[in-house]
């Protein structure tokens, strides 16, 4: 990195807290204010955030290495989360809406009972802390470490000072607003890499697309890869089936019930907007299959013979093919990465602290005395995710890690959502019961094949089941509990019901036609066409 680098670079982190800090600021701000940015948010703006507070470096770096590794296959964690955001757009953001909450573990107790409210909040509160905060900052780090020799954790210091300040005085209009801007220069930044890294391949013979099929890994660009590994007949990790069953297991649970994505939506100024930013959301996932998997597919023509690990690629991509100043450029827009996760987590933490924890403890705890507390929280939960954050450091991949760790969790949380927008049968006792199974074994799957205790993974390496499909066999698991549970236990009264405007998902998508292009549903439509038509070229 020259001076230039170095000073935009610099620029950009005191820029976008300043920003932050001038957007989101006011004197005397309310909760409804800090943590739902007044309920104004448009769609667009409601878009970009959860695309942005979804792309951290995490996926700049770990999308990458894994496209360098395994190739395109690892794209459907980005195009499934296409089809979860519809759901979530055409489903979910009603029910919440109409529900009038600040939190999702606030939906579950007008859905079940103040337990289930509790379990989530602390689960939301832990997953945060470890995914969307600890690691991110650890991927941020190393950019540092790779570029500016800058030891790990001051790095990571570094980030963690910028993200909390303008996000503990600003809440989530300063999130809002510089997650707009953040997700600009994240692209742009992916965009310029991708095309250096085309121009380039003609110089290593590559002049056509024959020429790259042929000089890329066996299934290197295909999206759907087959059951078994033919040399070793074990189960493929990211075959189809896989995809399909253990997909939607982490994604609903990710896009559709964790507050550090969906606060956002808890923001809209409307229900068209709430709907149409998750909608948008999916289509800007189309993108990074092009600009951050595929860079690591042609990182590994270019530059396999120097590339040590695959989470190096993209640093390695950066330093062989930008010129001074779009290294800078491109720096700046991994720590953009970095912050718009951070900034979110941070935030959301806040708010379930202040609102599900303390005031359902103390309903009498001022609008002020929330707001103090929720800055608090975002203040204690960064200092923590520091101390987690080199653990990142013990995963084969970055990007594998943001979805192992979550199968502690996700499968119990996804069917308890699912059912209790799906079946107005399901209980109190239920939803407790199964968040509590799940749980139980879901740490116990962490303990036994995640490198936490030791280097062996039962499950993984021994009895040969990859990752995705444990999600689905816990999901399944979770299922019998929730049902056999729900029809052993008295019904849900109809007036709890009504409180959540209960009603069958489907009246909602179907009971009223669709009068212009721009409904939700007519979007929908449209981009799951486009999805299929995409799927169909590349497999």
């Amino acid at each position: 990195m020259t001076t230039l680098d170095i000073a935009i670079v610099a620029t950009y982190m005191l820029g976008i807290m300043g920003i932050g800090i001038y957007a989101g600021y006011r004197k005397n701000t309310s909760s409804t204010q800090f943590f739902l940015a007044g309920k104004s948010l448009r769609w667009p703006i409601i878009g970009a955030a959860l695309f942005t507070a979804n792309i951290s470096t995490i996926h700049l770096v770990g999308l990458a290495a894994d496209g360098y590794r395994i190739g395109f296959v690892v794209g459907n964690f980005e195009w499934m989360a296409t089809f979860t955001l519809i759901v979530l757009g055409l489903i979910f953001v009603p029910f919440y809406l109409r529900s009038n909450i600040t939190t999702l573990p606030e939906f579950l107790e007008k859905r079940y009972s103040p337990a289930p409210r509790l379990i989530l909040a602390v689960i939301t509160v832990i997953s945060a802390l470890l995914i969307h905060i600890g690691i991110s900052i650890y991927a941020g780090a190393m950019v540092f470490l790779y570029f500016f020799g800058i030891p790990v954790l001051w790095s990571v210091v570094a980030i963690a000072v910028v993200a909390a300040t303008y996000t503990i005085i600003g809440g989530l209009r300063a999130i809002a607003v510089t997650d707009s801007i953040q997700a600009v220069l994240l692209l742009s930044g992916a965009i310029v890499l991708t095309l250096f890294a085309i121009f380039a391949l003609p110089e290593h013979g590559i002049h056509s697309f024959a020429d790259l099929q042929a000089a890329v890994k066996p299934d290197q660009l295909n999206m759907l890869h087959s059951f078994r590994n033919p040399e070793t007949g074990r189960l493929n990790e990211y075959s189809w089936v896989s995809v399909l069953l253990g997909y939607p297991i982490l994604g609903i649970w990710y896009w559709c019930t964790d507050q550090t994505i969906v606060q956002t939506t808890l923001g809209a100024r409307s229900m068209r907007d709430g709907q149409l930013g998750a909608i948008f959301a999916g289509g800007l996932k189309i993108l990074p299959l092009f600009f951050m998997v595929l860079p690591g597919v042609l990182g590994y023509v270019l530059f396999q013979d120097i590339i040590e690990t695959p989470n190096d690629t993209l640093l390695v991509m950066i330093q062989e093919l930008l010129p001074t100043g779009l290294k800078g450029l491109l720096a700046a827009g991994m720590l953009a990465a970095v912050m718009s996760t951070v900034e979110s987590a941070m935030n959301s933490t806040a708010t379930i602290v202040a609102e599900d924890i303390v005031k359902k403890m103390r309903p009498e705890t001022s609008d002020k005395a929330l707001v103090t507390i929720g800055r608090i929280t975002a203040a204690v939960v960064i200092v923590l995710a520091i101390f987690w954050s080199p653990y990142g450091g013990k995963f084969v991949s970055i990007f594998e890690a943001i979805n192992k760790i979550p199968m502690m969790f996700a499968p119990a949380i996804t069917c308890v959502f699912l059912f209790g927008v799906f079946w107005k049968r399901g209980t109190k006792e239920a939803a407790v019961s199964t968040l509590v199974f799940g749980l139980i074994i879901g740490v116990a799957y962490f303990l036994v094949d995640l490198p936490v205790i030791g280097d062996t993974r039962l499950v993984a390496d021994t009895l040969g089941i990859p990752f995705m499909q444990v999600g689905w066999w816990l999901f399944c698991l979770c299922s019998v509990v929730y049902v056999v549970t729900s029809l052993l236990t008295p019904p849900t009264p109809d007036a709890q019901l009504e409180a959540i405007q209960w009603e069958p998902p489907m009246k909602a998508i179907l009971g009223t036609r669709i009068d212009s292009l721009t409904d939700p549903r007519a979007v929908s439509i449209g981009l799951v066409v486009l999805m299929a038509i995409l799927y169909f070229w590349l497999s």
